[in-house]
């Protein structure tokens, strides 16, 4: 039996799930807590409701596009992740503008800026990838397996792809050309948008974000486009990659 405490706990947990959370999950979550309620004594249950109308949990303002990208597979990836098989999807990528067919194997996911990532090794790139849960089109949990002890875990992902301490993000300001900066639509989130200031030719936008290596590979892909006005350490570790991609392909 659950007491009051815990039962608010849980009915916090499921708002969070209403907002934050794709639709398998949010549909198992809903039918645990009718299960909580039912065995609620009067008091308790009583309580609960009392507190259902008065707690609310907001989500950013970004459209939803769930007619083109369902959002309904977090329940199946876990399903993947627990018994280390491969995962099949067609999914869209904002930087190519393109769908693409991916077998994936699932390492972990996590939640950030809004939204779900999974982490997995793509057998399409022969490397570790993030895929947006919110831009897969379909997803089939095939019955071919893998080894998981083949791979990094998610704690050695993050802790090589992002800063160890996210409490403190980095500022970051560039400088993107308007022809360009119109197009990015809902991708300037995923990368922690503060604000923009719309100026002669470019748009100067602030962003927030955990990891310079991760940021600088976006100020990469936009090429010629984006100018970094300021860490100074981003414009060195841009440099640094330029380096290496001239060597690699020297």
């Amino acid at each position: 039996m659950f007491n009051r405490t815990e039962a608010a706990a849980l009915l916090t947990g499921e708002k969070l799930m209403e907002k934050h959370s794709d639709r398998s999950n949010q549909q198992q979550f809903s039918s645990a807590m009718q299960k909580i309620r039912a065995v609620l004594r009067g008091s308790d249950k009583d309580f609960l409701e009392s507190l259902d109308e008065n707690i609310a949990v907001l989500r950013d303002n970004r459209p939803d596009n769930e007619q083109q990208f369902p959002n309904r597979f977090l329940s199946d990836i876990q399903e993947g992740l627990a018994n280390q098989k491969v995962l099949s999807v067609e999914y869209y990528s904002f930087y190519s503008d393109s769908t693409s067919r991916r077998d994936i194997e699932p390492i972990g996911i996590f939640h950030m800026h809004s939204s779900w990532h999974l982490i997995g090794w793509c057998r399409l790139r022969n490397d570790y990838r993030d895929f947006r849960a919110d831009r897969i089109k379909s997803l089939h949990l095939s019955d071919q397996g893998f080894d998981k002890s083949k791979r990094i875990t998610l704690q050695q992902y993050i802790s090589k792809e992002y800063v160890s301490d996210p409490d403190q993000p980095s500022l970051i300001r560039v400088r993107i050309a308007s022809e360009v900066a119109r197009w990015l639509g809902q991708q300037k989130y995923y990368y922690g948008f503060v604000q923009e200031k719309v100026e002669a030719g470019h748009v100067e936008m602030d962003f927030l974000f955990h990891s310079l290596h991760y940021f600088s590979r976006w100020m990469l892909m936009l090429g010629k486009h984006a100018t970094i006005v300021e860490p100074e350490d981003l414009k060195i570790i841009v440099r640094q990659q330029i380096a290496e991609l001239g060597e690699h392909y020297s």
